[in-house]
């Protein structure tokens, strides 16, 4: 089973890249199959690649079900 959660941008990189921040981890990732980043924006990543962006609501509802499905606080996927 794959799973692609959602991450926030937190830095717009060279050459197609980004960095992004999920529950205090931050990962540089692919943005090729995505365009029209922008810091804040949340894209859904898998392997190391946005393979779309998503709405802040959207995101935010997906995190807090992540964290319920883990037992963890909402707030904490964050």
């Amino acid at each position: 089973m794959c799973l692609a959660i959602p991450a926030q941008v937190r830095e717009i990189l060279p050459d197609g890249m980004a960095r992004v921040g999920l529950d205090g981890v931050v990962k540089e990732i692919s943005t090729a199959l995505v365009g029209d980043l922008a810091v804040g924006d949340y894209v859904i990543v898998h392997v190391g690649f946005a393979l779309s962006k998503i709405d802040a609501v959207e995101a935010e509802r997906t995190l807090a079900l992540l964290a319920e499905a883990a037992g963890a606080p909402a707030e904490a996927m964050a």
